[in-house]
């Protein structure tokens, strides 16, 4: 049996695996360029990674070039192929920052990538953010969704839409912070990251911590004009990371070359197996420091400052106006696709009872659980031997 006869959209073989390094620039469906890149396997033709990828979604502040996801990008193509991406907000990428809301468009993106690339088998390994993101897209894009009728399909959530929702604001658990933020709860942040974000300021308390300025952004004069997520200082990604100096706005594509997507449904996006690394459970957790600290740059406009020039990422100050489903209830929408947690006992931003809480609402028969033991967080804290587990694990549940 040949391929011949199939068309561009409906071919009858999948396409061969690509052997070659690749970057590009990809187009989420509400319109967001991410910055892409893909890493086959050493060994391509090898079993049982031959024609697995994983897709890789960083904690927050990170991105396709920083140190600690490309350590463990390193690892992973050991075994298997390989594509990284920033988030919408982050690095070369287009857009600002919905902190774990509109970001499962981006990853639905890379994973559609994958299968145009030939890959039968795609699993997504999420860190921190990253970790709350792979849950909430497997269950919007899995076979899952249509047992909750307040998920709808993504083709069908419009621009500016909340990813899925919550009737009310997610409730605290016993020992939370009071909830007083109204803007975007932060999931995460690499903690390398989190020390160079400074406390609230002298005189307010962390727990009184209020949302973002209405529409407003850092620099915008009082009384300005919301602006939109997008804007010409976080335009479209270029496709080579040379092109643009420390600090300075995205370029556009490179002459001549397109986006890899057009926008629209992105075909085939739904992966065959999640793990997700250091996840929160609920939004609006605030009882941690280092999370205490991650909730004032993202809720403050000094904070959001701090974020942009000093952490290179850019947040939408706009908020949440209204929850998007939080990961503790898309896990149980997963099922039948196989989830892995994946948490340590050191972890200073999510407690234990982040990952337990995750594993207590997701289908038993095709979740587990791994409480590592002397494990910090995310990427950032992830071992060698933690990283070849979890692409063994990968590999032998596609």
């Amino acid at each position: 049996m040949t391929c011949a006869g199939g068309t561009e959209s409906a071919p009858r073989c999948p396409p061969a695996t690509v052997t070659r390094e690749r970057r590009t620039t990809l187009l989420t469906d509400d319109g967001v360029p991410i910055e892409a890149r893909y890493e086959p396997s050493p060994t391509p033709g090898a079993e049982p990674s031959g024609t697995l990828a994983l897709v890789l979604g960083h904690g927050f502040t990170g991105s396709l070039e920083r140190p600690a996801l490309r350590r463990v990008a390193s690892a992973f193509r050991q075994r298997t192929a390989v594509i990284t991406f920033s988030f919408r907000g982050h690095g070369r990428s287009g857009g600002r920052s919905t902190v774990g809301d509109r970001e499962v468009l981006d990853l639905a993106a890379a994973v559609a990538w994958a299968r145009r690339l030939g890959h039968r088998r795609v699993a997504t390994v999420g860190f921190s953010m990253g970790g709350s993101v792979v849950i909430r897209q497997a269950a919007l894009y899995g076979t899952g969704h249509g047992a909750n009728e307040e998920i709808r399909p993504m083709q069908d959530v419009p621009h500016g839409g909340r990813t899925g929702r919550s009737q009310r604001r997610t409730a605290p658990a016993p020992g939370d912070a009071p909830d007083t933020a109204s803007g975007p709860a932060l999931d995460a942040v690499p903690g390398a990251a989190l020390d160079a974000v400074p406390g609230p300021a002298p005189g307010s308390g962390p727990d009184a911590v209020p949302g973002p300025a209405s529409g407003s952004a850092p620099g915008d004069a009082p009384g300005a004009a919301p602006r939109p997520a997008l804007d010409a200082a976080s335009g479209p990604a270029s496709n080579t990371a040379s092109d643009t100096a420390p600090g300075g706005p995205p370029p556009g594509p490179a002459p001549g070359r397109a986006p890899d997507a057009a926008p629209g449904p992105a075909p085939d996006a739904a992966p065959d197996a999640v793990i997700a690394v250091s996840a929160p459970a609920r939004w609006y957790y605030r009882g941690t420091a280092p999370m205490r600290r991650v909730h004032w740059a993202v809720t403050r406009p000094a904070g959001r400052l701090v974020s942009r020039y000093g952490l290179r990422t850019r947040i939408d100050p706009r908020g949440w106006g209204v929850d998007p489903l939080p990961p503790v209830a898309a896990a149980p929408l997963i099922a039948p696709t196989p989830l892995l947690i994946v948490h340590g006992d050191r972890d200073p931003y999510f407690p234990l009872d982040h990952p337990r809480m995750l594993a207590s609402a997701a289908d038993p028969s095709s979740t587990e659980l791994w409480i590592e033991p002397g494990f910090g967080h995310a990427e950032t804290a992830a071992s060698p031997a933690l990283l070849t587990r979890i692409a063994d694990w990968a590999a032998a549940h596609t």
